[in-house]
This record gives structure tokens, C-alpha cells and sequence, in this order.
């Protein structure tokens, strides 16, 4: 008799009363998403006394921590899954939705319609080379696409919501999203010290930063060290980059979509993706409540804590689910194709900057 994650058989499932079941339900999933929380809780400590490092960064790296540690494998693989699971998509897509609400159509139209081509050209053009990349070192399964997604739009949000519209096995969200972290981090270490022998000025720094780095975080984390000027360029800019998220994934729904329809019925495909993700068109509805509302600073600012407390949530889970031994087995190829994808974005990022 199969036996689903939760511990209840399918006949179970069909047979139980609706309100047993879901409270079996919350109490499987519960122990995991406690621990989500905590290490969400703990990545913000760090960050609070360490600002320099973002909070996702932080809560990501606990929870590839906790992973290595022996003696919990039994626990995360076990009770602990369910909730961890849950944690690393569910709260990762609400945390998408509430992006929205950062993100004002007007704030991107201030940059010129050169500035948002070039930072759509450059978008598409790190998708396509990062892809290329992976491809030429094989990267393995659904690596290569996984990997060009965070390294072109927005890091580890853009991890997960491609591999939702694809239908991606987790597995191979694991090394796209370590090497996210990796180079995301190292940009708040190099950007800021090749600043003065280029001679920058703020606002150039700023969309320097926000046209490479790949979380919000990371672009903050960054940009600050230039000034407020600095930081007010490089988010506008990031965030325009956060909007390709919407076309890419319907883009990839689609081409999901077609590849399924052709492999035809009995072929083991996945089942369809929708054409828009839930997700997303939540996600797109925010930016137009953002942009046609007024919204008070102090629901904005709520805002902006619940999405990191919900992205910090699923990041850590997403850490804890990772197994570094996987990782290491493609590390080599791994790590070159993140560098060589990382330096090739800061040098596009570089030149659109200074020519807009």
C-alpha cells in the first residue's frame, strides 16, 4: 500500500473525514515549518548584528549548516521533511507574491526607456549566455536553466519560480541555488572595491550593482556601501530586473507546456504547468496595487519584513534540505560555470551603465 509523506495511504486520504485529515495534515507539516521559522528567526539575529550580511544570505548558510550535521540527518529526512518541503515552496512562492508590493511602475519609468531596454537586453542576454555556460560544462538535468534564472533576474526567488513553471525535480535546484549564494555574497566583498579604481560615480555604482547582483538583499547589502544615492539607483534597477521574472516564467510555462503536448499521454511527462502561475499573476497584481494605490509607508514597510521573513523561512529549508556531498561531486564544473557566468553578467551590467 503506497504510503504518501504524511504518513496517510491514499486510501486513507479518500476515506478520513476531511477535518482529521487536515489536522494530520498540520500536525506533519508542523515540526519542519517550526524549524523553517527559527532559522529565520536566528538569520535575522545575524544580520541585525552583522548588517553587512543579508538576512536571506544568512538564513540560507544556517540551513545548509544544519544539513551537514550528522546526527539530524535522521530528523530532516524524516519528521522534519514535510514541513521543510512545504517551507521551501509555499512560503518561497507567497514570498514572491508579496514582492510585488516593492515594486512601483512609475519608480521604473523614471529610468528612461533606453535604461529599461538596456536592462531588459541584458536580462535575456544573461539568461541565454549563463544557460549556454552551464550547457557547455554539463551541468546536469535542469541545472543549466535553474542556474541561468538566479544569475539573470533575482537569485534564489527566481530559482524557485522557474522550477515551479517547469516542473524541475529539487535536486537540481540545490547547486543553482548554492552558487546564487556564493557569487551574490562575494559581490557585496569585490563591487565595492573595484568602485574607486574605475572611477564611479554613485549613481553609475548603483546600477552597476543593481543590474548584476542577484538577490534584493545582496543588492542592498551592496549598494549601501556607496551612499543612499547609490542604493536608491541600484534597487529601482534590481527591481526592473525582478519584473522579467513575469514574461520568463510565462515564457517557460509555454515552452513546459508544448514539450508536454508532445510527448503525448503515457510518456511519464509532467502534467501541464499553467500558462501563468498562480504565483505570478499574484505577484503582478501586487505591482499594480503598488503602482495605482497609495499605499501607507508603514503597510510597505510591514510589507517588505513579511516578504523577507518568508523568503529567510524557505531559504533556510531549502539549506536543510541540501546535501553538500551532492554538491561537491559537480563542485569543480559547478563553480567555473558560476564564475564564468558571473564574470560575463558584471561586465554587460558594467557597460550598460555607463552607456545609460
Amino acid at each position: 500500500m503506497a504510503v504518501s509523506l504524511s504518513g496517510w495511504s491514499p486510501e486513507r486520504q479518500a476515506t478520513a473525514p476531511t477535518g482529521r485529515y487536515a489536522a494530520e495534515m498540520i500536525a506533519t507539516r508542523l515540526p519542519g515549518l517550526a524549524l523553517a521559522a527559527v532559522g529565520a528567526a536566528v538569520g535575522f539575529g545575524i544580520h541585525a548584528l552583522l548588517p553587512v550580511v543579508p538576512w536571506l544570505t544568512a538564513s540560507i548558510v544556517l540551513g545548509v549548516i544544519v544539513s551537514c550535521v550528522g546526527p539530524a540527518r535522521p530528523a530532516l529526512d524524516g519528521i522534519l521533511r514535510p514541513g521543510l518541503t512545504q517551507a521551501s515552496r509555499r512560503l518561497l512562492r507567497i514570498g514572491i507574491v508579496v514582492l510585488g508590493l516593492q515594486l512601483s511602475l512609475f519608480d521604473i519609468a523614471k529610468l528612461g526607456w533606453v535604461a529599461i531596454l538596456a536592462i531588459v537586453a541584458l536580462v535575456g542576454a544573461s539568461f541565454v549566455i549563463t544557460w549556454a555556460i552551464a550547457r557547455a560544462l554539463k551541468l546536469p538535468g535542469d541545472e543549466p536553466a535553474m542556474l541561468a534564472a538566479g544569475f539573470s533576474i533575482c537569485g534564489v526567488s527566481a530559482v524557485g519560480a522557474m522550477s515551479a513553471a517547469r516542473g524541475t525535480d529539487p535536486k537540481d535546484t540545490a547547486t543553482p541555488i548554492a552558487l546564487v549564494t556564493l557569487y551574490g555574497t562575494a559581490a557585496i566583498a569585490v563591487l565595492p572595491v573595484l568602485a574607486a579604481p574605475l572611477g564611479m560615480s554613485a549613481g553609475t555604482f548603483g546600477h552597476w550593482v543593481g543590474a548584476s547582483v542577484h538577490d534584493v538583499g545582496q543588492v542592498v547589502a551592496t549598494a549601501g556601501t556607496a551612499g543612499a544615492a547609490a542604493l536608491a539607483v541600484a534597487i529601482v534597477v534590481k527591481l526592473t530586473r525582478v519584473l522579467m521574472l513575469a514574461p520568463m516564467v510565462a515564457i517557460t510555462s509555454l515552452t513546459t507546456r508544448r514539450r508536454t503536448a508532445a510527448a503525448g499521454p503515457g510518456s511519464g511527462a509532467s502534467p501541464k504547468p499553467p500558462l501563468v502561475p498562480l504565483f505570478i499573476a499574484g505577484f503582478l497584481a501586487l505591482v499594480l496595487v503598488r503602482t495605482f494605490i497609495p499605499l501607507p509607508d508603514a503597510a510597505l514597510a510591514i510589507a517588505a519584513i513579511v516578504q523577507s521573513a518568508l523568503l529567510a523561512a524557505a531559504l533556510f529549508a531549502i539549506g536543510a534540505s541540501l546535501r553538500l556531498e551532492r554538491l561537491l561531486r559537480s563542485g569543480p564544473r559547478a563553480l567555473l560555470a558560476g564564475a564564468l557566468s558571473w564574470i560575463a553578467i558584471l561586465a554587460m551590467a558594467l557597460a550598460a551603465a555607463l552607456l545609460t
